[in-house]
């Protein structure tokens, strides 16, 4: 019998206005979390099948497996074909999609709340039945190929892969979601096959739906259309250990370029660690929008870049803090001194009142705006299913940025944005262009 377990959780829809949210989990007996979000108000269903696995917890000679199955399951079923589920997915208005990361896969649709029954038996037909006959692993090669091609003339990809590469260099996490040509070529049906079963089991996947639903009679569908996954061939993925990071300097000339890219970075806290929000709030400032410092100083006030942006990148066990700007040979290494500058000015003097305010303020705002449609809650809720065991109420979270102060933030950075910690990636027609390691310093 599944267990049902029902949380409620003190939210709020906007910073002010507390709601409680209508969040329960059932354990099929099988091994499958089912987690819902009742939301009435809303017209709409949301649903997806998370895979507790991705591009980093694969062997390198099937680097790619995980991104090739995700590609693989919509080319049909042992009911369907791939036209029949693109008719049948447009006959009910549905939005049927999946990506690959590198720690999950993911299935999801949204529908109107009347056709969830058709769209529940669309998507676990699509998980569970898939044929991958040879011919169309054939063709999905092909198309995949074209793909890897395709990312490889974009700069901004490029830079990124680059830098990952070396960044984790000799571990998954630094291996491209796509995989490489060779892997991907080397793919038989029987790889796909094994793959699939090692991955599709009960206890790698959780199921999340936000909607207009009822979570009793959901999870009452869910069993019966999962019931084929039994517990005995439910093993959980061992995930890999913590990879070790490269401070490196990868230097790339691509003549082709009208433009340098460069990836300046370090390693940042995982997804979990208590640190996470001065993490998001350091990156905030630092570059996380249109008032945040590198914006203003490389962008608006000297005009040497159109893009020019830090992100955070947290995952299980490591993560990444990196800046990513774009700009002409001439102003590159202006710009890379300005970076650099910016870093040593967030080390050595506190963030202002204003500006600390303005950072948690944006943080708070792109966090209730993100939670206002049953796509982003059905996310929300698989992934801090996966990562954390446990759901965080927008409350609890506001609270925690709150506590942040700069003090905080100056430590962080300080420990953080470190010389001999940062890993840069310049990529373009580079010409005379030569670089040390001393013009990192900050």
């Amino acid at each position: 019998m599944p267990v049902s377990v029902p949380v409620a959780e003190n939210a709020t829809l906007s910073v002010s206005a507390p709601h409680l949210r209508d969040i329960r989990t059932t354990t099929l007996a099988n091994g499958l979390l089912v987690l819902t979000e009742s939301m009435p108000h809303l017209r709409s269903v949301a649903m997806g099948v998370w895979i507790d696995c991705g591009s980093r917890d694969e062997a390198p000679e099937v680097n790619g497996i995980s991104h090739f199955i995700e590609h693989m399951v919509f080319k049909g079923t042992t009911t369907r074909s791939a036209s029949q589920f693109a008719r049948e997915v447009d006959g009910i208005g549905g939005n049927l999609d999946a990506f690959t990361g590198k720690e999950t896969i993911c299935f999801n649709i949204k529908v109107l709340d009347e056709n969830v029954p058709a769209a529940l038996d669309l998507l676990t037909d699509l998980v569970l039945h898939p044929t991958f006959s040879p011919e169309d692993i054939a063709k999905e090669q092909g198309v995949i190929l074209e793909e890897i091609k395709m990312d490889e003339d974009n700069p901004d990809y490029l830079v990124h892969e680059l830098f990952t590469q070396n960044f984790w260099r000799n571990d998954a996490l630094g291996r491209p979601i796509l995989g490489t040509s060779k892997s991907v070529s080397s793919f038989t049906q029987a790889i796909v096959f094994d793959e699939y079963a090692r991955r599709f089991t009960p206890t790698n996947m959780v199921f999340s739906a936000a909607g207009n639903l009822d979570h009793d009679d959901f999870v009452a569908r869910i069993e019966a259309a999962f019931a084929s996954l039994s517990a005995s061939s439910s093993e959980k993925i061992a995930h890999p250990n913590t990879p070790q990071t490269f401070p490196h300097m990868t230097l790339k000339s691509k003549k082709s370029l009208e433009q340098v890219q460069f990836c300046l970075a370090v390693p940042a806290p995982p997804v979990a660690d208590p640190s996470r929000y001065a993490a998001y709030l350091l990156n905030s400032i630092l570059g996380g929008g249109m008032s945040s410092r590198l914006f203003q100083s490389i962008r608006e006030e000297r005009g040497l870049a159109y893009s020019i942006y830090s992100e955070l990148n947290p995952f299980r066990d490591t993560g990444s803090l990196a800046v990513y700007a774009g700009c002409a040979i001439d102003k590159a290494r202006e710009v890379l001194a300005l970076t650099l500058a910016e870093f040593t000015r967030i080390k050595q003097e506190p963030v202002t009142a204003e500006e600390l305010k303005r950072a948690k303020d944006q943080i708070k705002g792109n966090m209730v705006l993100g939670l206002e449609t049953s796509g982003s809650r059905m996310s929300s809720l698989a992934r801090q299913q996966m990562y954390w065991g446990r759901f965080f109420s927008l409350d609890e979270i506001t609270a925690e940025v709150n506590r942040v102060t700069a003090p905080d933030l100056q430590r962080l950075a300080n420990d953080l944005l470190q010389p001999d910690l940062l890993a840069l990636t310049f990529l373009g027609n580079l010409g005379p262009l030569k670089l040390t390691r001393a013009d990192l310093a900050c």
